[in-house]
């Protein structure tokens, strides 16, 4: 479908803007960083943002949309929150010199779906509470988790190309972009359909039910990541994309020597695996009942992150086994010291700094510089990057997290 004239001078003149943001040369100077702090080179700590609370950003109407469209009204989202990051909090992000066109991909997903109570503190914001009505109970429910179908819309996704081709063609080069990688969390979903106090329970009750349900999930994505390799829907991702929980996948050592250019496997990215809801189960149990069968996953990908929110200063006697491990996520629970004498510079220490304080009834940036120095005094040596994320909220203070970022760079380079 036609984009509107309105719609399409819109589009056109945020696309300019983001193509001078990303014709400056420092997007190359911080991407040699992130590649060296990726190949475990000695570099200053980097720094990023993740996870905003957008709904509370709109400063000066900067994210306030124009557009009618729907479609347009995406694409729209997409420049305006790029362009306000990069003018508010940039740290060291990277600009693409490209707009992504994505691959329309369809998948039939795992023949489960939650049923949950959600109560919610803001309606606005996307961060809620929730109460799981299980749907796994017995061994036999173990048959329920079915086998993903996965199918290519080639008409929907050279339909999409074209059009953003019109709208943005001679301003920004547009590129078909598939599958960069997949978050892999399978207690993410498991306690979704288990119940978080069932699922933890059984692991003492009924172990090899347990066993045998994260098995069958595991075999799913399995699958799926089988389909995505057969229909040759897998992008590179050692670039500006986001890796695990953490930050950019910028690494020489991608997609390898054997790599053939466009047909991208797994072994030629990066993969990343979490069980965050094992956070205060032993490295015992952690291995037994995720990480055994997480390896089936994690040994298909040419390097790989793992963690998110669940502390893991205790856990690298396991994590270590696992194949081409170059990241480890350090949750603000982990212990920052015990974490720095398990990683120094054989692992990035991937930082995630406390989001409450940006939550308090009162923003209180020194207490912010003060909690992120006295981190990373613990884990000087360290090859380090910064991902505040998780932000749930700023009280509606975007400003909060503007100077946040501003003090997350002056330690960088204090630090370096």
């Amino acid at each position: 479908m036609a984009v509107s004239p309105n719609d399409k001078q819109i589009l056109r003149g945020l696309a300019a803007e983001v193509g001078k943001i990303a014709s400056l040369p420092v997007h190359g100077e911080k991407a040699e960083l992130w590649r060296k702090l990726n190949q475990l080179e000695p570099v200053r700590p980097l720094v990023w943002i993740n996870e905003i609370p957008w709904h509370e950003m709109n400063a000066n109407d900067e994210l306030t949309l124009r557009t009618t469209d729907p479609w347009a009204r995406g694409q729209e989202w997409h420049l305006r929150a790029l362009i306000y990051q990069w003018q508010h909090m940039p740290g060291d992000m990277i600009v693409s010199d490209y707009l992504a066109s994505p691959l329309a991909i369809r998948s039939t997903g795992f023949g489960l779906s939650e049923d949950v109570d959600i109560a919610r503190t803001d309606e606005a914001s996307g961060v809620v509470s929730r109460r799981f009505h299980p749907l796994i109970v017995e061994p036999k429910d173990v048959e329920k988790i079915k086998l993903p179908q996965v199918t290519h819309d080639q008409k929907a996704t050279e339909e999409n190309y074209q059009r953003m081709c019109d709208v943005f063609g001679d301003i920004m080069p547009v590129r078909k972009v598939g599958i960069k990688g997949s978050w892999f969390a399978p207690w993410d979903e498991l306690i979704r359909w288990w119940g978080v106090q069932e699922a933890m329970m059984d692991l003492i009750l009924r172990p090899q039910m347990v066993s045998d349900v994260v098995s069958r999930l595991v075999d799913g994505y399995l699958h799926q990541l089988d389909e995505w390799e057969k229909l040759n829907l897998l992008s590179l991702n050692n670039d500006n994309t986001r890796v695990g929980s953490g930050g950019y996948g910028y690494t020489d050592e991608l997609p390898g020597k054997d790599f053939d250019p466009g047909r991208e496997r797994p072994k030629n990215l990066w993969g990343c695996a979490t069980a965050q809801i094992f956070a205060e189960v032993s490295p015992e149990m952690h291995w037994e009942f995720a990480l055994k069968h997480e390896m089936r996953w994690l040994e298909r990908w040419g390097m790989n992150y793992y963690g998110c929110c669940e502390p893991l200063h205790l856990k690298m006697g396991i994590l270590r086994r696992i194949p081409n491990l170059r990241k480890v996520s350090m949750s603000p629970r982990a212990d920052a010291a015990k974490g720095a004498d398990e990683l120094r510079d054989r692992y990035v220490y991937s930082c995630k700094p406390n989001p409450a304080i940006l939550a308090e009834d009162r923003w209180r940036p020194q207490q912010a510089r003060a909690e992120l120095r006295g981190t990373l005094e613990k884990i000087r040596g360290c090859r380090v990057e910064i991902i505040m994320k998780d932000v749930s909220t700023v009280r509606y203070e975007p400003q909060r997290l503007w100077e946040w970022s501003r003090i997350a760079m002056e330690l960088a380079e204090e630090f370096a």
